[in-house]
């Protein structure tokens, strides 16, 4: 377990310390260069996708739970905003659909949990537009329901799931496993 000094005591770094982040960057690593090595080519049609959505003024809308609903945010942000300082580009339409406390709370309360995000891709969805899915487990219901919704609106979907993907390993056009 990793112990951190307390308060007045001096800055020691320890060989548990040190072998505890090492593994963690190397585990981190290894996990990238067999992302690399497998979705390389997923991934830049997932790109494409989206990219062609954008084209035809369409959106994209993001979905996730707990860490997940975090990475959703973070990537609607990274489109809306800026990815990279070095180049220009036009804001893109993107929504983390758990951004919205009302929604987040009403929906629970009135539709069912499982039911909030594919309430939220009714709304905003469109045919064209494109749903990415957040998952760690692929398990999540409010997920797959989003899913569902999605597909009623001829939307493409992406899903990034981790855990062999679950029961939603087959539900997207791309799937990131």
């Amino acid at each position: 377990m990793l112990s951190l000094p307390h308060p007045g005591q001096p800055d020691r770094v320890g060989a548990d310390e040190r072998a505890f982040v090492t593994d963690s960057l190397a585990a981190s690593a290894e996990t990238k260069r067999r992302i690399a090595h497998a979705l390389t080519d997923d991934i830049v049609r997932a790109a494409h996708l989206t990219a062609d959505a954008f084209a035809r003024d369409g959106k994209l809308l993001l979905c996730g739970n707990g860490g997940s609903a975090a990475d959703a945010q973070h990537l609607a942000t990274e489109f809306t905003i800026r990815f990279r300082g070095s180049f220009t580009r036009p804001a893109l339409p993107a929504i983390a659909l758990s951004v919205d406390p009302s929604a987040m709370t009403a929906g629970p309360n009135d539709l069912g949990f499982e039911h909030t995000f594919a309430r939220l891709v009714e709304a905003y969805g469109r045919p064209g537009d494109v749903l990415w899915v957040f998952s760690t487990s692929g398990q999540s219901a409010n997920c797959i329901h989003a899913v569902t919704a999605a597909r009623e609106r001829q939307m493409t979907v992406i899903t990034f799931l981790g855990n062999g993907g679950g029961r939603m390993a087959e539900m997207g056009d791309i799937n990131l496993t």
